[in-house]
């Protein structure tokens, strides 16, 4: 209760509102500095990498032409790692390549030169003697092992989760025996593929060495993941090791795990050099060196009774991983746990196996393995509307999960759950159900239709993932009553700086202008935790909130009558000292998972949306154009609704790139289209108008007043309602991803010669 003689704090709450972003006018000016505009260091080379021209073979010789002049050029290769492995989930992959090559572009020695044209000519210098060995492509090959690839055996990693009659002893039997027994069976087969992060800025670093050890300065998500890679790799002490994040032009999870390979290549050079380096990748490197999107294949099969209700799902769900583990176990994870959709199942069968194959590893890009499986299960549940001759949106709505029912991995859900206010919405705004009635429009040579999609996305760390985490935030008390936020939680665009000050703001009572947040450096910030898996504002804001709001209560503890929040503030830090709250996050005690059976509660909440998309395909050239792109998602609280609304539009773009155009092509493990020229990407003249409608189902430990994690969930759903949109005015369903002219007319043109026989 407020106290009468102290002044009330007129403050208005900035939780809910579209304040000024707090990077904003640095960005816009071009004040803020990227890596590549840090000053140069004294006596700085430039690095770079010597990569292997072949997908597999064995690494005999690194050998250097003896006509170059090499007095000023520094090279290293894997006997000058202390410790060659990338510190990750699994050590399987070597800073640089020392006895084996897996995949083309890997890294096999690096050079550094003050004199950039000398180095390219350096680069040049270098030859690398490789046997070849056969190679890999395919992960439905890889799976079947005849060419054994690394190891003892291409499987990587493996995931069951069983539910009803598959929980029985002879669980496979019965659940197939239950799933025979439904009224109808549908079978079908789904497939996506690489995407291409293609953030704003390239990777980069700048990396030395001083008397308090190594510094590496770059374009990064999680500092701490480059911690823990250098002091693997260096065997240094946590002390000696600072990794700070520069101003970073997008990340999309193409800058979470990958950077700790490019910042301890910097750091070697600099440590054999004994002089600064920089290393910044051009457009074609990253795209060819870094980690994609996993393709995938599932295999679907589901049971349901004739009126719709769904009762069994049997889902095989095959994930390429690349050359090396990565992060492969946890995307193939969160595939699993999302390919049930957000529907409700009596019997589930979901089987998921990751595989290496000879391409650069794939790793983290959002939505994380959410998006193969939601693709498979949201075009899956097209085919059974068709085969009951029902709509598909009708089908999803009257499965959807609601408040008491129980997940594929037998979660009871209770509390925040806006699917079916989403559904009500989203269909409302784009009068979806009166267009479905109507059928498709034909004007001439150009068809439209009008599809959806209804998704939801787990926030934060699987299972227990956060339990074991123990991520931890920092708020100091400053002078004039001042708060800085400490964290280790990067802003890559997509405003968690103003996020951060908003939460804490309001949570000390303290003007968002009172509220700064820290440079994220190893050196001053306590580890949060990766900025990945929807936990930025969900998981770290919470424990801002609890850490802001601790100071605001021993300030007001100490406070007089009169006396104003910043005079009590410089008082009690006169009197005892620096104040710091540090709080460590504990996810909600009735969090209950178990890792052997993969069973219970996957996420504490869930975040949900649906996307409805009117297309128009041109008959001639089947070339495919979004015309308008309808959005309702629950966020909890959108702590700043317009950067929440950017969030959603922008993965939903990105959504709609991967459906109608992003297509890496390969050639014996080599890249073609490494550029921007012939990868293609939607740009601004490309977006359609979006309607996004943010639903608040609050979720009780989420801060600001119940705000949910959404940064991956618009990336979920995008490319399925576009599928059905084109299925719905063409008549063709395409379940292989991306839905290119090409494809689109070999479908057609398929269907219409079945259609004739």
């Amino acid at each position: 209760m407020h106290d009468a003689n102290k002044p009330r704090d007129t403050r208005a709450p900035v939780v809910g509102e579209n304040v000024t972003r707090l990077d904003g006018a640095a960005k816009v000016t071009g004040v803020a500095r990227y890596v590549d505009d840090l000053p140069a260091m004294p006596g700085e080379l430039h690095g770079a990498t010597v990569r292997s021209p072949l997908p597999r073979g064995v690494l005999r010789a690194v050998m250097l032409d003896p006509s170059f002049d090499w007095s000023d050029v520094t090279v290293v290769t894997a006997k000058d790692v202390p410790d060659n492995v990338v510190q990750l989930i699994v050590d399987d992959q070597p800073v640089l390549a020392a006895e084996r090559v897996n995949h083309r572009y890997e890294p096999v020695a690096l050079v550094a030169c003050a004199d950039k044209a000398k180095l390219a000519r350096a680069v040049a210098a270098v030859t690398l003697d490789i046997e070849p060995l056969p190679a890999v492509f395919d992960a439905e090959e890889s799976l079947l092992g005849r060419t054994v690839i690394w190891g003892e055996s291409n499987v990587q990693n493996r995931y069951l989760i069983t539910k009803g009659a598959a929980d029985a002893d002879d669980g496979e039997a019965a659940f197939e025996a239950a799933l025979r027994a439904c009224d109808v069976v549908v079978r079908g087969e789904y497939s996506t593929h690489h995407q291409e992060q293609l953030y704003i800025e390239t990777n980069g670093m700048v990396a030395w060495w001083d008397d308090d050890g190594v510094h590496a300065t770059g374009s990064l998500q999680c500092p701490y993941y480059v911690h823990k890679a250098f002091k693997r790799c260096f065997h240094l002490e946590p002390e000696q090791i600072h990794i700070t994040q520069a101003v970073t032009g997008g990340g999309f999870g193409g800058k979470e795990e990958y950077p700790s390979l490019i910042a301890m290549h910097a750091a070697l050079l600099a440590k054999k050099s004994g002089r600064p380096v920089r290393m910044i990748y051009d457009r074609v490197e990253d795209f060819e060196a870094t980690t994609k999107r996993h393709p995938s294949r599932c295999i679907v099969e589901t049971g349901c009774d004739a009126d719709g209700t769904l009762r069994a799902l049997k889902m095989r769900v095959l994930m390429d991983a690349g050359a090396y583990v990565t992060l492969s176990p946890v995307v193939l994870s969160r595939g699993v746990l999302h390919a049930g959709g957000c529907y409700r199942w009596r019997d589930v069968r979901i089987e998921g196996v990751s595989v290496a194959t000879n391409t650069p590893p794939n790793g983290a890009f959002r939505g994380f393995g959410a998006p193969q499986t939601t693709w498979a299960i949201e075009r899956h549940l097209d085919a059974v509307a068709r085969r009951l001759g029902i709509d598909a949106g009708e089908l999803k709505r009257k499965n959807l999960l609601a408040e008491g029912d129980s997940t594929a991995t037998s979660q009871v859900l209770h509390g925040s759950i806006g699917g079916a206010e989403c559904v009500e919405k989203a269909f409302a705004a784009s009068d979806y159900v009166a267009k479905r009635r109507r059928g498709p429009i034909v004007e001439g040579r150009k068809a439209r239709g009008i599809g959806c999609s209804v998704f939801m996305h787990g926030g934060g760390f699987t299972g227990s993932g956060e339990r074991m985490l123990k991520g931890k935030v920092a708020v100091d008390l400053l002078l004039g009553g001042r708060l800085e936020v400490r964290s280790a939680s990067t802003d890559i665009g997509q405003g968690t700086e103003t996020i951060f000050a908003q939460i804490a703001a309001d949570a000390a009572g303290v003007s968002i202008s009172a509220v700064s947040v820290a440079v994220p450096s190893t050196t001053r910030v306590p580890d949060s935790g990766p900025t990945v898996a929807s936990r930025t504002v969900m998981v770290v804001g919470s424990i801002v909130e609890r850490a802001a709001r601790e100071i605001a209560e021993r300030v007001e503890a100490v406070r007089r009558a009169g006396e104003s929040f910043a005079a009590a503030g410089d008082r009690l830090l006169a009197q005892e000292g620096p104040q710091t709250a540090l709080v460590q996050y504990e996810p909600p005690a009735w969090v209950n998972w178990d890792d052997k059976r993969y069973k219970g509660d996957a996420y504490p909440v869930y975040a949900w949306m649906v996307d409805v998309a009117e297309v128009e395909v041109d008959l001639d050239t089947f070339e495919t154009r979004v015309l308008e792109f309808w959005s309702a998602a629950d966020v909890g609280k959108a702590i700043h609704p317009l950067m929440c609304k950017g969030q959603l539009e922008g993965g939903s773009l990105q959504a709609i790139g991967w459906a109608l155009s992003e297509e890496v092509v390969w050639k014996d493990g080599a890249i073609v289209n490494p550029r921007m020229t012939n990868y293609i990407i939607p740009t601004a003249l490309d977006a359609p108008p979006f309607h996004t409608i943010l639903v608040e189902a609050p979720y009780a430990h989420g801060p600001g007043g119940g705000a949910k994690g959404i940064g991956e969930l618009p990336m979920d759903g995008g490319a399925s309602a576009v599928a059905a949109a084109v299925e719905h005015a063409i008549g063709v369903a395409i379940d292989h991803l991306p839905l290119t002219p090409e494809r689109l007319f070999a479908a057609w043109a398929r269907s219409n010669s079945e259609a004739a026989q």
